[in-house]
């Protein structure tokens, strides 16, 4: 089972079971009314409606959490459902895929929705210059052939049975063919909310669109704003002042203060959300497998959960794959925290002591420039000396991730072992932020190959257990910590008794999902 379906039948439908509404909670009551005003964090001037650029909550909660659909959606049981597609089917072999489409839907300019739009939206993320998350999941894609207005097939390069999550991760939202670039300048989707007004990095105010495709399921606000606010302080402090409804990413420092007031409550989810140091492994020093290891050997793990999360979360074992994810290998023996083998490593790599600069900024992840600190102490006397370079907040993920040879970051994970890998690890995807590739581990890329068109659930299992293994022990990323997600609501917004584990904010799919108390 994945999730709570079989991937036979998630190769079947993608129709939504039982009495759960498109929201992905059971049907009762909500109030319609009223807005919900959202302090967040993950925001950029440079921030626009181009999916293929989206990297942290704030575009993630604006754009296919309210203004943009995706043809498929996690829900916040981690099933998965139709959104824009009502239903799919696969192969045998699962090489193709026919995705039935929703009729009926049109997007905010008046233009209808169907088959040509996913074929347009899918190919703005594949060609040379392509910088796109999601380039590696459509290049996968041979052909798409447009069967009917309300019905698309795939064609793989090769058989992948999660091909159906694929298609809901958030950079592959839909556009209007032959207005792209005007849905980019202006935010024209097929959303619960269209755009009132957009400034980059600032604010988003958007309005609920009447006579909308999911009708009464989904989208209880009349409006949503969603004000950027990366300082944790400050957005502390808008929510235990009213300014805000709600924010992400709590201060665990302060978290006392929130349980304090009798209008609050917290949110505290366990998903795959991971705190991590990629190293370049195709720069110098991090080329040598022994340097890395002596990296891995000087964290003290445990520390940073204790310090950094204060309790809320797990210690890390260098590997994505978390305990939200089916494959997700707990019998694997944690790496411990062991300044003689890191400098035993260091020495195996001909070195006695080396300078290593850390890149690190809180934009990166709340607490990341604490938990660089943290590790240049517990490293001190490995003859490893690092070096702690603060970084600014503003554009750090275009400036400093990707770019320089230890920094730090942060992963939502992913729903599925090989959306994960596919995202960060396999040789040249974009976001492969170590550059670790088969020349370092020829036999995880032949794994990963395998696992993605293997059916059979027990081969599976032992394929990801073993890649788990190759990254802890050979990868170029250091995973110390998983974290939960943890933030803070009003009492007078109404949430769901369950909420969505794969992204922060209920999947960032708030504003369709909670109403007004």
């Amino acid at each position: 089972m994945l999730n709570g379906i079989s991937r036979r039948g998630l190769m079947k439908t993608g129709a939504a079971a039982g009495v759960l509404s498109m929201t992905g909670m059971p049907l009762k009551a909500a109030t319609r009314g009223g807005k919900l005003t959202a302090g967040l964090s993950g925001a950029n001037t440079s921030d626009s409606w181009d999916s293929r650029t989206h990297s942290d909550i704030f575009m993630l909660a604006c754009s296919q959490g309210s203004v943009f659909d995706s043809l498929t959606e996690v829900a916040a049981d981690g099933s998965l459902k139709g959104e824009l597609a009502e239903s799919w089917e696969a192969s045998s072999d699962a090489k193709t895929w026919t995705f039935n489409l929703r009729s009926g839907v049109t997007f905010h300019n008046g233009k209808a929705f169907g088959a040509d739009d996913v074929i347009a939206s899918l190919g703005m993320h594949i060609g040379e210059d392509s910088k796109s998350a999601a380039k590696p999941i459509v290049e996968a894609i041979t052909e798409m052939k447009k069967m009917s207005d309300t019905q698309v097939q795939f064609t793989l390069a090769s058989g992948n049975a999660d091909f159906p999550y694929l298609m809901s991760d958030y950079h592959i939202c839909m556009y209007p063919a032959g207005m792209i670039e005007e849905a980019i300048a202006k935010g024209i989707g097929t959303g619960l909310y269209q755009v009132e007004s957009f400034d980059p990095g600032v604010r988003m105010v958007a309005n609920r669109v009447k006579d909308h495709y999911k009708g009464d399921s989904a989208g209880f606000f009349d409006q949503i704003e969603y004000i950027a606010i990366n300082d944790n302080t400050a957005r502390m402090n808008a929510l235990m002042t009213g300014q805000v409804d709600t924010i992400n990413r709590i201060d665990f420092k302060t978290e006392a203060l929130l349980k304090a007031n009798p209008a609050l409550r917290i949110q505290e989810v366990t998903g795959n959300q991971h705190y991590t140091f990629p190293m370049l492994t195709d720069t110098s020093p991090f080329n040598d497998v022994n340097v890395r290891k002596a990296l891995k050997y000087g964290v003290n793990r445990q520390e940073l959960v204790e310090k950094i999360l204060l309790g809320h979360g797990a210690v890390g074992n260098d590997t994505p794959i978390g305990p939200a994810n089916q494959f997700y290998n707990d019998e694997m023996e944690q790496l411990a925290y062991d300044p003689d083998k890191s400098k035993f490593y260091l020495k195996q790599a001909g070195i006695d002591s080396i300078d290593i600069d850390l890149s690190a900024s809180n934009a990166a992840f709340e607490g990341a420039v604490d938990a660089a600190q943290l590790m240049q102490a517990s490293m001190s006397g490995t003859g490893i000396n690092l070096n702690v370079v603060q970084e600014p907040s503003d554009g750090y993920w275009s400036n400093v991730w990707l770019k320089k040879g230890f920094s730090a970051a942060y992963w939502s994970g992913r729903a599925t072992e090989d959306w994960m890998f596919a995202t960060a690890y396999e040789t040249g995807v974009p976001w492969n932020d170590s550059q670790w590739d088969d020349k370092d581990s020829a036999r995880f890329q032949e794994l990963l190959l395998s696992a993605r068109a293997e059916l059979d659930s027990d081969t599976r299992k032992a394929q990801y257990f073993e890649m788990q293994e190759i990254l802890r022990d050979e990868g170029g990323t250091l995973i110390p910590m998983f974290a939960n997600y943890v933030q803070a609501v009003n009492n007078r917004i109404s949430s769901p008794d369950q909420v969505g584990n794969l992204w922060q904010m209920d999947n960032a799919r708030m504003a369709e999902r909670w109403s007004v108390a």
